[in-house]
């Protein structure tokens, strides 16, 4: 071997064996399930995919990624951080305790805790997302020494369900059985997902959905329910 090939053969220095060793340690934290859910997804939703997901790392370095219910979800401390999803003309992003991170009186559309994201500029500003990841990170991190963060020892007002929920329900006898069977806290989770609707006809959608559930004896979040 003459001299210029003993050179280029050289070992690596340390630093630049380090950043490799760094990398590699970074890239051992992404799921492949997730990489391939990324590139299946609508053009449009890639780069607010690949964002959120980024942007999750640099927060939380110690985050574990997996599938959940066939969406990319991201782990910390045992529990479930937030998760990211793909439709066919939206994408979102959401926190598991979204009112413990967000605050009770922040409404949450559908599965997201920032409503439907479209494009990247509908993502919430870096300097805004980051410090709320780490905020559920601490109430992950709290509830794994056991210690759950304080509830309010006041209790949230009855909401008064609206009108055309109860007309709805008033068509149906075993939808309206069940709504008055329900917990206050089951009764919310309906008149919330109703009221919380933009459009009208996403109003109507929605107390269709809600009657037809109620009627099989169904609560609002019956799918995540085991």
């Amino acid at each position: 071997m003459d001299a210029a090939a003993a050179i280029f053969c050289r070992v690596p220095s340390a630093r630049y064996s380090a950043g490799i060793f760094a990398l590699a340690g970074n890239m051992s934290q992404h799921d492949p399930r997730i990489d391939a859910y990324i590139a299946r997804s609508a053009e449009f939703a890639q780069p607010i995919l690949e964002r959120v997901r980024a942007w999750v790392h640099e927060a939380c370095p110690q985050v574990e990624e997996t599938l959940k219910w066939g969406m990319p979800t991201f782990v910390h401390a045992g529990a479930i951080l937030c998760g990211m999803a793909a439709f066919k003309q939206h994408a979102t992003f959401g926190f598991w305790r979204h009112a413990q991170v967000l605050g009770e009186g922040e409404p949450r559309e559908g599965m997201g805790s920032f409503g439907k994201l479209t494009r990247l500029s509908d993502l919430p500003l870096k300097k805004d997302l980051l410090p709320l990841i780490r905020k559920a990170m601490q109430l992950n991190e709290a509830l794994a020494q056991g210690k759950a963060p304080r509830k309010s020892s006041t209790a949230r007002p009855a909401l008064q369900a609206p009108e055309d929920l109860l007309a709805a329900l008033a068509r149906n006898a075993k939808a309206q059985a069940t709504y008055l069977a329900f917990s206050p806290s089951k009764q919310r989770d309906y008149i919330e997902w109703v009221t919380e609707a933009k459009r009208e006809d996403t109003r109507l959608r929605r107390i269709a959905e809600a009657v037809a559930w109620m009627a099989e004896g169904k609560s609002r979040n019956w799918k995540y329910e085991r």
